[in-house]
């Protein structure tokens, strides 16, 4: 093959390299080069006797050079024979380059020969078990059968393999974080009474780190239930580690059965403790079925959606106040109907926010998507998660809670009742509050019992307002298809507590009898200024 009749057309930058080197030395600069007058007179002379297979002979590396539409072989030098064995000239590269047409080069020949531009084939792995980087050259000949490709292949073994080294290590991290946050988020929700939920997580993509979104439902006794999602700024196993952290606590304060906004303040201030520089946004909610609304805080949270039984969705955007760890924020509480029939959505920014979207407009979507969604709430999950474009790829991490208070008829309806009676106090408020509580209690058709340790418990109930507590009093029952609660409230804030009476005491032993019977009891403090004092038995299972 004659060398001489070729020439390659190097790519821009080598293009450009060559210009400079061959621009002429100003007059006034000869004189000042290191280079001796005659061999920098002539910079190419000593390349230019050079045999062409001889210069590429001598390249450490893998050079092949084919011509023509079916690109023959026209010379492999010295480095490609070593690494893929000796090729004979003149046949087409797909019967003697088999290397070549495994990797899919050939195609990438084709563009080359067309369109005289070169092409770069990145880090691929070839059948003696190195990488290489090809770079393929269009070269130019006396004509369209004389037209060929110089193909150059760069060993990359080292750079791939140090890449994959490091590609392994981000997905063991990435997994470690994956397993460190499912293994704190709750494995089965708990089944509140009155309420059904479902939540899902999804980690962000296998290119994003995982994040510090979580979810909880606390039931907190007394037929009530604690609803709370946050969000952890930040990713990988330390915003895992901090979401760990968050969600303990949340579980811890949820038991002192306070207002959402006060066990935000408490949270506020664990966060700060924790990481001053590590801030989350969370909304805690308490449900109560017998006042039908969902009574919530937010810490720099995304509004609660909630869709009415005749599908119109209300957001709840006040009040929020600043993110959990900026400190020195007073949170307060607000309401939002939840009604029989009604569902009720939280979640995180990861369903809503798109880098190409305002978060209103995601907000709007999601609650256009609501109003269409119907059936049970983890059908209702899995449809705002499709409906938001989340994928496996997605690049930030999704949490969802749905919750629904189902509207109950027929035989299920008679399986949730309630009965109230106001207490005026005197004498007769003790024998009056039994009667009711017996009378109440047969209807229900429960056993005898049961029945006589209800009666027991609100006799007690009422008997340690009526000593320590001031009007309003009021006696409330309810029973739902797993439990009986009752439930008696009055206008002092003083929460009783369990303590041992003596021999000598004439009283005090009331609250021991009631949590000594009862299945479970607590007290809270009403927003109205008073308490609410409570114990629940467990209905025998049909």
């Amino acid at each position: 093959m004659n060398f001489t009749r070729w020439s390659a057309r190097l790519p821009g930058t080598q293009r450009r390299a060559a210009a400079r080197t061959e621009q002429p030395v100003p007059p006034d600069r000869r004189s000042e080069s290191p280079v001796p007058a005659a061999r920098a007179g002539h910079p190419a002379s000593a390349v230019d006797g050079l045999p062409a297979r001889e210069v590429l002979d001598r390249v450490p590396a893998l050079v092949t050079l084919v011509h023509g539409p079916e690109h023959r072989l026209a010379h492999v030098n010295a480095a490609y024979s070593a690494a893929f064995g000796p090729r004979a000239p003149g046949a087409p590269a797909r019967d003697t380059l088999p290397e070549l047409a495994e990797l899919g080069l050939l195609p990438l020949l084709d563009q080359v020969l067309r369109s005289g531009r070169p092409r770069t084939l990145k880090s691929r792995k070839a059948v003696d078990g190195r990488s290489y980087t090809f770079t393929c050259t269009p070269v130019t000949g006396h004509g369209d059968r004389d037209a060929g490709v110089l193909v150059f292949a760069t060993d990359v073994t080292d750079h791939a393999e140090a890449a994959e080294r490091l590609r392994a290590s981000e997905r063991s991290q990435r997994q470690t974080a994956v397993t460190l946050q499912r293994s704190l988020l709750p494995q089965d929700l708990e089944e509140p009474d009155d309420l059904r939920v479902a939540a899902t997580y999804q980690p962000g993509g296998t290119e994003a780190a995982v994040g510090g979104d979580w979810y909880d439902v606390i039931t907190l006794g007394g037929g009530r239930t604690a609803l709370v999602i946050g969000d952890v700024m930040g990713r990988g196993v330390r915003a895992a580690a901090v979401m760990g952290q968050l969600r303990t606590a949340v579980r811890a304060y949820a038991r002192l059965d306070l207002p959402p906004h006060e066990v935000l303040q408490l949270l506020d201030g664990l966060a700060v403790e924790i990481d001053a520089n590590q801030i989350a946004t969370c909304v805690y909610a308490v449900h109560d079925p017998n006042e039908g609304r969902l009574v919530y805080a937010s810490a720099g949270h995304l509004p609660i959606l909630v869709r009415d039984e005749h599908g119109e969705v209300l957001r709840a955007d006040e009040p929020t106040g600043p993110p959990l760890g900026t400190g020195g924020w007073v949170h307060s509480s607000g309401s939002v109907p939840l009604g029989p029939g009604a569902t009720a959505v939280l979640y995180t920014d990861g369903l809503v926010e798109r880098r190409d979207q305002d978060l209103d407009e995601g907000i709007a979507a999601l609650a256009r998507a609501l109003s269409g969604a119907t059936g049970t709430p983890q059908v209702v999950c899995d449809r705002l998660v499709r409906s938001a474009g989340v994928t496996a790829d997605h690049d930030d991490d999704v949490a969802v809670l749905v919750l629904q208070h189902p509207a109950r008829t027929g035989p299920a309806a008679d399986l949730f009742r309630n009965a109230a009676l106001d207490l005026l106090g005197g004498v007769e408020a003790a024998p009056r509050a039994r009667a009711f509580a017996s009378g109440v209690l047969t209807s229900w058709r429960f056993p005898t019992e049961l029945h006589d340790l209800g009666v027991l418990a609100a006799s007690e109930l009422v008997a340690n307002s009526l000593q320590h507590g001031t009007p309003p009093m009021r006696l409330r029952l309810r029973r739902t298809d797993r439990r009986l609660i009752i439930e008696v409230t009055d206008g002092d804030d003083h929460l009783p507590r369990r303590r041992r009476a003596e021999p000598a005491d004439e009283s005090g032993r009331g609250i021991d009898i009631v949590a000594t019977i009862a299945s479970g009891w607590g007290s809270r403090r009403t927003p109205g200024g008073g308490k609410a004092v409570w114990c629940e038995f467990l209905l025998p299972k049909r």
